[in-house]
């Protein structure tokens, strides 16, 4: 895409970022954000969007829904999508937002009676350029109240990774502290939070729609038993592109040919996925591609 054509997109965008952030709601709507022990949710979602390794237009949107508090998984969709619009820094969600929403709408559809009555976001919302992430898109769009829960900082309006971030970092020591991020103008745009005991990195929580920072910080705290949230967990473990999607292709399609030979074991996680290297066989990547999109299949209630 030439320059002037991309500069006409950037304004466009940053027009249509203006007007849906008018619709952000930065504050608790739902009767259970103000119980103590967050009584009355019942189901909480993530969303993920997982790319193949040197390939950023197919990837797979993944939406699992988890009852709360015992984090089971209820639901789990990972569909094969195409990426149309280009990767543009500030704009993610433009690229993003579409794949997931329709995952949420499917789930709408088939199974209503478990939509998530909140939902986690695997990026920023407020904590963003133009104070307009990918988990403010989805929430605005969706009408779902959002976290944006990041693992790396975005060094934007004056929050940089400096010494004195690190030693904020470094007070925090047990889970459940946090402190803030601000901006240069002084308003609070998230906040770094040590999610579990056992980890000493930080995630970066901020609101994206229909929820309060503070109720943001301590529901993505309760919903940590490492150091990423449950429902975004449970995506980046049951499904790992790192050049493969084995772990979903052999419980999914277990007698494909491409398979022959293969050990006949069901693999979910990363590591098994990994192991896995050594004895596939070469393919080309576009073999890979199509073999994902017949064996991942739209969302299912889970079995257990």
């Amino acid at each position: 895409m030439s320059a002037a054509p991309v500069q006409d997109l950037v304004k466009r965008w940053e027009s249509e970022q203006a007007h849906l952030r008018l619709q952000v709601v930065e504050e608790d709507t739902e009767d259970w954000q103000r119980s103590p022990d967050f009584s009355g949710l019942e189901r909480v979602a993530g969303v993920d969007l997982s790319f193949i390794k040197g390939d950023d237009i197919n990837a797979c949107a993944q939406l699992v829904v988890l009852n709360y508090p015992d984090l089971e998984v209820l639901y789990e969709d990972s569909q094969m999508v195409t990426l149309t619009a280009p990767y543009i820094a500030g704009f993610l969600a433009f690229r993003e937002t579409p794949s997931l929403l329709e995952a949420l709408q499917r789930l709408q559809k088939n199974q209503p009676t478990l939509l998530p009555q909140v939902v986690f976001v695997d990026g920023n919302g407020l904590f963003h350029y133009r104070e307009f992430g990918l988990a403010c898109h989805l929430g605005v769009l969706s009408g779902l109240p959002c976290v944006g829960v990041a693992k790396n900082l975005l060094q934007v309006q004056g929050v940089y990774k400096s010494e004195e971030h690190q030693s904020q970092i470094a007070a925090l020591q047990k889970g459940g502290e946090s402190f803030p991020l601000t901006s240069a103008s002084g308003k609070m745009l998230g906040k770094a939070l040590r999610s579990s005991d056992s980890s000493s990195k930080p995630v970066y929580v901020s609101v994206g729609h229909k929820i309060s920072l503070d109720t943001a910080v301590r529901l993505t705290h309760s919903c940590c038993r490492y150091r990423v949230p449950e429902p975004i967990r449970q995506n980046q473990h049951s499904l790992r592109f790192d050049g493969v999607v084995w772990c979903q292709i052999f419980s999914t399609a277990p007698h494909h040919s491409i398979l022959e030979g293969l050990p006949h074991t069901i693999t979910r996680g990363p590591r098994d996925a990994e192991n896995l290297h050594g004895i596939v066989p070469p393919f080309d990547q576009h073999q890979l591609v199509g073999l994902a999109r017949h064996s991942i299949g739209e969302g299912r209630p889970h079995p257990g």
